[in-house]
């Protein structure tokens, strides 16, 4: 034998490679060769990964160096089979258990049987694909066969601590349906009531094992598990203390629960299941269960947290105490909405849950299958009804039952189209031929959305001129809405007033600017209110906003001289004052200047104008040897001599009333 290599070094074969022709195992000699080539290898300490290759090479002599082709796998396969066989044989022969013959201690001091070796180096040969990766599946499923079940659970507990390994991707695709049929063949041979634990572990190694999404574990068929039976009584007993024909009528219902479509769907037999279902549900609701009923049956917290499966029994002298217990009325209510819930589900095509397209005879008339509906439907409640009284907490045990039944309902929208797979692809971004990225597409006005409402308006150009597009409303029509506001007698509240809105009157004060400029100019001294046109204000609240400030003064003034004629003397006194306060004192006239009476002013004033600046004029050229300083004093004798012009001109007081 060649001398042994370093880790992970291939052995190259001969130097005349191309003189050597490959050696097939076609007889029994060149397969014993190879078997006992592997039997020195099962000898050797340390990890398969260093001398694994080589004895593969070394028995094959393959035409490649480290891939065998399909005529060397399948006779390796038949060496190492029989390898197998001879192993199994020897440990029957020896005594021992299966995964313990020929025990060796490793050089990380760990005890390996030969067999377990011999398994761990076919598995690091198929990992690595260097022979065909199922021929690990094919061995174990012949190591089981040829086991005991109390060696089975040995070499199962393997499979179990090489599941990592099994289920990578080269290896499951080329063994899922030998392991499959190596884990059925196991739960046949065992006991479904000695053996649960056992049963448990190898269901949920098929679990992680195999993809969420592998039809092989889902029942595409819905096919009936209908080797269960539920045996009862035909002939009544002597001394029965119930009625027998309801005891008949009761537990005839798992017929119907046991295979549903030919006991239930045809309607002689639905009406024979309705009619025994209201029998069943009229004696439960005849008979409602108190909180004592529930305290008494009620399961100690300890026994609560532990999960079993009960199996009632169906004697008659029984059926008295079972009416009491509300397990065992939850247990047959909820069968009875399992069967609904199978009636009602929804076609291949029917992804809304409806239940139109029920499962029923092809021969049934569209009339009758309504009729079902409304009887399921009518059904459906009554339970309900009696699920969420039985005590202890019926609404809570309720509400986790319609959960979990409409959470089912997925898996059979699932189921029905196919069982697609969960896994979404990641999507994968295309790159161009010399392997730079495309640059995005440049739109004209930033984004596609809005170039392509420029190219709108390019196709149809009446759009932007239409006046019915964008209509600016006149400043009138615009505030109206404020103008009814102001009005007392409408009794709008202060908080609903459109001069709260801020972009209301902005919009506003701009339209004023534009088309009513003597209406923004009252914005100063009202505010927004009185830039509201008066033809929309009534007359009570046109006079407080539309009303100038001058005339206001005017009007004021005009009624204080109306006192003082009342009263000369006064008069006498005021006028006195008025051409102090207006002249001056008389050290500072001029020399030639004598005091001017009010009503002369007036005259003045009214012959040049009646306007303000008129007014201001001949008060200027009154005051005309004032210094400057005294300009306070001028303006009080301008409004002086305003109110007299005011007296002495009746046209401007027939102006101001009609304001």
């Amino acid at each position: 034998m060649a001398a042994e290599t370093p880790p992970g070094l291939h052995i190259l074969l001969h130097q005349q490679v191309k003189e050597h022709t490959p050696t097939l195992i076609s007889s029994h000699a060149d397969r014993d060769r190879v078997i006992e080539v592997f039997r020195h290898a099962l000898l050797k300490t340390g990890p398969p990964e260093s001398f694994a290759l080589q004895a593969v090479q070394e028995a094959i002599k393959p035409q490649k160096q480290t891939v065998l082709v399909q005529d060397e796998n399948q006779s390796l396969e038949n060496a190492l089979r029989t390898l197998l066989q001879e192993l199994v044989s020897s440990a029957v022969r020896s005594g021992e258990r299966m995964m313990q013959y020929g025990q060796s201690v490793d050089e990380d001091e760990s005890i390996r049987g030969q067999i377990p070796q011999f398994l761990d180096i076919v598995l690091h040969l198929c990992e690595r694909g260097h022979i065909e990766g199922g021929m690990i599946f094919q061995l174990l499923e012949d190591l089981t066969e040829m086991s005991t079940m109390k060696d089975c659970k040995e070499i199962f507990g393997y499979i179990e601590s090489k599941q990592d390994i099994l289920g990578k991707q080269e290896l499951f695709g080329r063994g899922k349906l030998v392991m499959l049929r190596t884990c059925n063949q196991l739960l046949r041979r065992l006991s479904k009531a000695n053996d649960v634990v056992f049963c448990g572990r190898i269901l949920m190694f098929l679990a992680h094992f195999f993809p969420l999404s592998e039809r092989s574990a889902v029942n595409i068929k819905g096919v009936f598990n209908t080797t269960i039976e539920t045996k009862y009584e035909k002939d009544a007993p002597d001394g029965i203390s119930v009625d027998f024909n309801f005891y008949k009528t009761f537990w005839s219902l798992q017929d119907h629960f046991n295979n549903p479509i030919p006991t239930t769907l045809p309607p002689p037999q639905w009406k024979k299941f309705g009619s025994n279902l209201t029998v069943v549900l009229d004696t439960f609701e005849a008979q409602p269960l108190s909180d004592d009923d529930g305290n008494t049956n009620h399961l100690h917290q300890e026994e609560e947290d532990a999960a079993f499966n009960t199996k009632y029994l169906t004697s008659s002298n029984l059926m008295g105490l079972e009416l009491k217990d509300p397990s065992f009325r939850r247990h047959i209510l909820l069968q009875c909405l399992i069967l609904f819930d199978f009636l009602k589900t929804p076609g291949k095509n029917d992804k809304d849950g409806s239940s139109e397209s029920m499962p029923c005879n092809p021969n049934t008339k569209d009339l009758e299958v309504k009729v079902m509906k409304e009887e399921i439907k009518s059904f459906e409640e009554r339970v309900k009804k009696l699920l969420e009284v039985i005590p202890p907490k019926g609404k809570e045990f309720l509400q986790s039952i319609e959960h979990i039944l409409e959470r089912e309902k997925n898996w059979v929208w699932w189921k029905r189209d196919g069982c697609p797979a969960f896994e979404k692809q990641p999507i994968e971004r295309k790159i161009g031929q010399e392997g730079v990225k495309k640059r995005k597409a440049r739109w004209r006005l930033g984004n596609k959305e809005l170039s392509q409402l420029w190219k709108w308006a390019d196709q149809n150009p009446n759009a932007l001129t239409d006046p019915r597009r964008v209509r600016m409303p006149s400043v009138t029509e615009y505030w109206k809405p404020l103008g009814e506001d102001m009005d007392v007698s409408a009794g709008i509240e202060a908080e609903y007033n459109h001069k709260n809105n801020r972009v209301y009157c902005w919009k506003g004060l701009r339209f004023s600017a534009r088309q009513d400029l003597e209406g923004f100019s009252r914005f100063t001294d009202h505010g927004i209110e009185g830039v509201v046109p008066p033809e929309l204000l009534p007359p009570e609240v046109r006079s407080k906003f539309h009303t100038k400030a001058g005339d206001r003064s005017k009007r004021t003034k005009k009624e204080e001289v109306k006192g003082v004629a009342t009263h000369p003397e006064d008069n006498q006194v005021a006028s006195a004052t008025v051409e102090n306060d207006g002249i001056g004192s008389g050290a500072e006239l001029e020399d030639g200047v004598a005091p001017m009476d009010s009503d002369a002013l007036a005259g003045e004033v009214q012959k040049q104008s009646p306007d303000t600046d008129s007014i201001h004029e001949a008060g200027q050229s009154e005051a005309d040897g004032v210094d400057n300083d005294t300009k306070t004093d001028t303006k009080m004798e301008v409004d002086a001599s305003d109110i007299n012009s005011k007296e002495a001109n009746p046209t401007s007081r027939n102006r101001d009333s009609n304001d």
